[in-house]
């Protein structure tokens, strides 16, 4: 007799799914009729995958057919190919007592999917609120990002499926949470948020705010913007890689500027501040102009980068932050008085921020 081996890990596609998983907006709640009995001969047989097993009777909710499992020695944390485990299909159906079952059983309660969705969040989406108070009695954690939304219709044409962004080769670049990665055969810059966003008003305000403003800007001298993963955890903005490193790097390397030079990286940098400053109809304050933000593509041309801090100019024509800028926004030394003593200010901060990057890249001139 010839044994049928299941491919390993496999991908439990009964019932409902992943919260968070593009393919989730239509779930099918119940197994139909043919498909529980061929699945129930199948597992007769003993050609189903164990995690498949374990999902299926979870999904079912038999009590008695886990436990023997468990029993057996069958890990109660087993994954699909999509990271899902018994726990997320649970509380996905609404399996109060499997649910139970399971973290007594030694469950991980926060253990995410691919798509960063939790049990927590699984439980959330589909309303299952008694799940809910269990879930968040043994310690599960909200981890729904604060932009998730219910329909695909809602969501972004920016999107980008963290599975498309491959960190296999990944390495930090410049300041902050950027690192290198590729996406569909290019390298690209990715700004990564953590948990923090989740409890941080100003933070998520903040990451919603620099969103609006890259999707706003296109400019020679001004890096671009690519796209962003907001549908799952972490969040990420994704802009194109420059592989020169920023100008910070570039003076310590090479020292002050000679005079041909300082002038090129002024007019490239006036350019990329003069674009934003005269966008339509609100002007664009960047708030943060400083050489670790001023980054240099293949050709040795600069681009003006990292728009965290920044500000649309209002009708009124000046601006002033709803919180003091801090040391851990930017740094002190390039930002105008006004800005840090949290007044009200206009474009000119930039200016003042700009005279400042000249002076340095050029001081061993000027004296």
């Amino acid at each position: 007799m010839t044994t049928i081996k299941p491919k390993s890990p496999a991908r439990f596609k009964l019932g409902r799914q992943s919260s968070l998983a593009p393919d989730s907006r239509t779930p099918t709640d119940t197994l139909t009729e043919d498909e529980d009995e061929e699945f129930a001969a199948a597992a007769a047989a003993g050609i189903v995958d164990p995690t498949i097993r374990l999902m299926y009777l979870a999904n079912e909710g038999d009590i008695e057919g886990i436990s023997k499992m468990l029993d057996s020695g069958t890990n109660v944390d087993y994954r699909d190919i999509d990271g899902r485990t018994a726990l997320h299909v649970a509380a996905c159906q609404g399996r109060t007592d499997v649910v139970e079952l399971l973290l007594s059983r030694g469950a991980k309660v926060n253990s995410m999917d691919r798509w960063g969705s939790t049990p927590l969040a699984d439980a959330v989406y589909y309303k299952n609120h008694d799940v809910i108070q269990l879930l968040e009695k043994h310690g599960a954690k909200p981890t729904i990002p604060p932009m998730h939304v219910l329909t695909d219709r809602e969501v972004p044409e920016y999107e980008i499926h963290p599975s498309e962004l491959d960190f296999s080769n990944s390495v930090k670049i410049s300041k902050g949470t950027f690192h290198k990665a590729s996406w569909r055969g290019i390298d690209v810059a990715v700004k990564t948020f953590g948990e923090e966003m989740f409890s941080d008003e100003d933070k998520m305000n903040a990451f919603r705010d620099e969103l609006a403003l890259l999707q706003k800007i296109r400019h020679p001298n001004v890096v671009q913007f690519l796209g962003a993963v907001t549908q799952s955890n972490p969040m990420m903005i994704v802009t194109e890689y420059l592989p020169k490193g920023d100008l910070r790097q570039y003076l310590d390397r090479k020292g002050s500027l000679m005079p041909a030079q300082a002038v090129k990286f002024a007019l490239e940098i006036a350019r990329g501040m003069n674009y934003l400053h005269e966008h339509k109809p609100e002007a664009i304050i960047h708030c943060d102009l400083e050489p670790p933000n001023i980054l240099q593509d293949d050709s040795g041309h600069l681009k003006v980068a990292d728009f965290g801090i920044s500000k649309l100019l209002v009708v009124k024509k000046t601006d002033k932050k709803d919180r003091p800028i801090t040391s851990l926004d930017s740094s002190w030394r390039y930002m105008a008085p006004e800005v840090y003593r949290n007044e009200e200010y206009d474009t000119k901060v930039d200016v003042f921020s700009f005279g400042l990057i000249l002076q340095e890249s050029t001081k061993v001139l000027t004296l």
